[in-house]
């Protein structure tokens, strides 16, 4: 053992994972060893003399005997190792003052290792029971984790499809609607002027406010459910995210790509999208930046997202906060490393790092 109870390593192979390995051999490998065990002790006890004991070198073929077989067998060893201890001592010239005392030796000794046996019998009874309870309770771990982890995609999913028909919505009804009521207010405003009243200008305004409306409601559909993600559509919904945050927020926000990537498969980029757009918006709305770079890089060891902003920076405990949660958890979803860290200078970054291996087949990069 060394320092502090841990268990001496060589080669990464610890001793109780040697002792579980042996533990798979056969029935019928245990029992020849300990046999030729008993033999040999037995042979080492005769040639020494009856002087020498030999008493507890024939308890490890008995210990082995109950561990490996079963407590049945070790009773049998316990028996044999007796009677060829008591034999070799009297072939060897012991001489007893009466007959009676090889016959309390051998009760006693016999009496003691049939102890040991129930005890060790017992021992590994425990030892079974528990590590089959540990078994059993470890399944019952990783079911309800996989259950889990099960549950929140399928959260995560309902919450995106939930979101893409809100975004739907907004887009195909809401903003048809709003543009058929400033159709009509233009109309209407036509129709003042011929008649040169003067509620033409209120009109007017009237009808503006409709069109910032219907801008608006465009960027919450295009916020909602980026219609393009897949193939280039990303990095343009990217490049997009950071221009309406910029017009939305005042905050400039701008998005860095050396050569345009291309996903095919929506779901990687429908989750790196939502990770950068709330990394975005909890540097606009909790770190008070002033400026928020976004830069996606493809290299050969794989994907780069990163957001960094220059605002207060993150406290030094990150807060488990439920968009930190998200984000850590859609990147856990794609096999990506997630990390937010403080800058050096002033400010937070967000990284998430899809490795090559991750990245689907279909994924490249093109050359502008």
């Amino acid at each position: 053992m060394a320092k502090g109870g841990k268990p001496i390593m060589t080669n990464d192979i610890s001793i109780t994972g040697r002792f579980k390995r042996f533990g798979t051999r056969s029935r019928g490998f245990w029992v020849g060893l300990i046999l030729e065990m008993v033999v040999l002790v037995g042979f080492f006890d005769y040639f020494t003399g009856f002087e020498l004991n030999f008493f507890a070198f024939y308890l490890i073929p008995v210990i082995l005997a109950v561990w490996f077989v079963s407590r049945g067998f070790g009773f049998f060893i316990s028996t044999l190792c007796v009677l060829i201890s008591i034999a070799g001592d009297l072939i060897a010239g012991a001489h007893y003052s009466s007959r009676l005392v090889p016959l309390w030796n051998t009760v006693i000794d016999l009496t003691f290792f049939f102890v040991v046996v129930w005890i060790l019998a017992k021992w590994r009874s425990l030892h079974y029971d528990l590590e089959e309870r540990v078994r059993q309770r470890t399944a019952a771990l990783n079911t309800e984790m996989q259950e889990r982890v099960r549950l929140e995609e399928e959260i995560l999913s309902i919450s995106e499809r939930e979101q893409q028909r809100i975004g739907h919505d907004l887009h195909d009804s809401l903003c048809q609607h709003l543009t058929g009521v400033a159709l009509a207010g233009e109309v209407l405003s036509e129709r003042l002027a011929a008649k040169s009243l003067p509620e033409v200008k209120a009109i007017d305004h009237i009808v503006k406010m409709v069109e910032g409306a219907i801008e608006l409601t465009r960027t919450l559909a295009r916020g909602l459910h980026p219609f393009e993600l897949e193939g280039e559509g990303f990095t343009d919904a990217l490049r997009e995210l950071a221009a309406t945050i910029t017009e939305g927020f005042k905050t400039p926000c701008t998005f860095e790509c050396d050569q345009p990537v291309e996903i095919r498969e929506a779901g990687v980029t429908t989750h790196l999208y939502r990770i950068a757009q709330e990394a975005i918006t909890n540097a606009v709305k909790h770190s008070e930046a002033k400026s928020i770079v976004v830069r996606l890089e493809s290299g050969t060891d794989g994907l780069t997202l990163t957001i960094c902003d220059d605002g207060v920076g993150m406290p030094p405990k990150i807060p488990g906060g439920m968009g930190l949660r998200t984000m850590a958890h859609r990147a856990s979803v794609i096999g990506a490393s997630f990390s937010v860290e403080r800058q050096l200078a002033r400010g937070t970054r967000v990284t998430c790092k899809l490795p090559a291996a991750g990245v689907p087949s279909e994924t490249h990069a093109t050359k502008n």
